[in-house]
């Protein structure tokens, strides 16, 4: 999680958000998203799964564990939506 703070950051400002802004969805104090992005203190992993929520990447995008950046949420799809999705996502992969 050393580079944590620099994700955070980065995420924020590429959505257009200010500090208060990402504090107010968290529910927190703006010092406490301040002091994330200066290292000073890490998210609770509560925060990071909602951080994780809000900038629409996955978790181990954000803690730098993979390169994975995006999910899609398919969970309220049907499972024949689930199908062509997933037959979807396997034939791009498979192109490249």
């Amino acid at each position: 999680m050393k580079e944590l703070y620099k994700h955070i950051e980065k995420l924020r400002k590429d959505n257009e958000m200010t500090q208060v802004d990402l504090a107010n969805r968290l529910g927190i104090s703006r010092s406490a998203v301040n002091a994330w992005e200066m290292g000073i203190s890490k998210p609770h992993i509560n925060n990071i799964i909602e951080l994780a929520k809000i900038f629409y990447v996955t978790t181990d995008y954000l803690l730098m564990v993979d390169d994975a950046k995006h999910f899609i949420d398919i969970t309220d799809l049907s499972d024949k939506e689930k199908k062509v999705i997933i037959d979807l996502a396997a034939a791009l992969r498979d192109k490249n």
